[in-house]
């Protein structure tokens, strides 16, 4: 049996996107929310955006999103989705140049103070606080 490596006429693209586009036959906008049916109850399901795209999902952009219509005799329920992409404030930015600040200092040595709590060296973004000895 002769074992074959990939193809050498194989043509590598980096057309590909993370991004998940809108599941809608020539539309290639992002996808801001997903469509799921619930056939049994002739409902079709509009909400946010999954966390992962699924087979018997559609992913659809906020136009398409919006015109949705379901067959005669179905119901469509939209659950509350924001479907306007928001962008960043001066505030978030401000807190996340905050937060990388924080993570660029250097880890201090905790002070043994009598009756207080003492916080032991960060592990990632989180803190651990122990109890005060008695």
């Amino acid at each position: 049996m002769c074992r074959r490596g990939p193809l050498k006429s194989a043509v590598r693209s980096n057309v590909v996107s993370p991004v998940r586009r809108c599941s809608r036959t020539a539309c290639g906008r992002p996808a801001v929310a997903t469509l799921t049916y619930v056939y049994a109850d002739s409902t079709a399901v509009l909400g946010p955006l999954a966390t992962y795209a699924e087979p018997h999902c559609y992913d659809l952009c906020a136009e398409h999103s919006e015109r949705l219509t379901a067959p005669r005799g179905w119901e469509v329920v939209r659950l509350a989705n924001d479907v306007v992409p928001t962008r960043p404030t001066g505030d978030d930015l401000e807190a996340l140049a905050n937060a990388v600040r924080e993570a660029a200092r250097p880890p201090q040595r905790p002070e043994g103070r009598e009756g207080g709590s003492r916080e032991i060296p960060r592990r990632g973004h989180l803190r651990v606080l122990r109890s005060p000895e008695p």
